[in-house]
């Protein structure tokens, strides 16, 4: 399993990631991708310098944004040769923390019986509604080209991976894997700049989805998605 997660000037966040991973005893490989202006930059290299663990890895490239990072770091791991269809891909913001002790292997349980899905935690404000940390199958990503549709930035990105696992017949919500998410929504963490960014993200991406449910796109996912299960 290997999780991306996208951070632009909260170094402080990957290393209460790294304790995480430490504390709930997770074997998954944490891809951290940083932006190559972000003024933070020396610090996110200091950190995977003295960690020194070979489950974590850090990507640097230019500023694209949610939706773009993990396009283009999903779409470079999942055509590297050796990589099968059936390795997981999964995605946690900088401020999501794994609880549950041994939360990747219960994700990487649902998929060996299941095979390609959609799977996601418990996030402690959503719940069931979306997969706000979410994992899925390099099969899919290459199947359709994408880990996220043209046209999004940041926002509504879980409400397309839902859609996605709802159109598949395989959308697994598994209450019990508590994926934390620390949002300022829920008075977890305060308000930063990173947060008033995206913000200005809503109504656009709000649009690009409506306009993805809407003119066929998503059907024609489906189908792709629906073909791969079907071999």
């Amino acid at each position: 399993m290997l999780v991306i997660v996208p951070s632009r000037g909260r170094p402080q966040n990957i290393a209460s990631l790294f304790t995480q991973w430490h504390a709930t005893d997770a074997n998954a490989t944490l891809v951290v991708a940083v932006d190559d202006d972000d003024p933070k930059l020396h610090e996110y290299q200091a950190l995977f310098d003295v960690a020194h663990d070979e489950r974590y890895q850090l990507v640097v490239g230019p500023r694209l944004r949610l939706a773009g990072t993990l396009n283009t770091v999903a779409m470079s791991r999942v055509m590297r040769s050796g990589v099968l269809d059936t390795d997981i891909i999964g995605f946690m913001g900088d401020d999501h923390r794994p609880r549950t002790l041994h939360w990747d292997v219960m994700i990487d349980d649902v998929f060996r019986q299941w095979g390609h899905a959609v799977v996601y935690g418990n996030d402690l404000i959503q719940g069931p509604n979306l997969p706000t940390a979410v994992f899925m199958t390099a099969g899919m990503i290459k199947t359709l080209g994408y880990m996220v549709p043209d046209g999004f930035v940041h926002m509504y990105l879980d409400n397309t991976w839902k859609a996605w696992g709802e159109l598949m017949s395989r959308l697994f919500y598994l209450p019990h894997v508590i994926i934390e998410h620390m949002h300022p929504i829920a008075a977890k963490v305060s308000w930063d700049d990173g947060y008033e960014d995206v913000a200005a993200f809503y109504g656009p991406d709000e649009t690009a989805f409506q306009a993805y449910m809407n003119t066929g796109r998503m059907y024609e996912d489906g189908q792709k998605l629906r073909s791969l299960i079907n071999g």
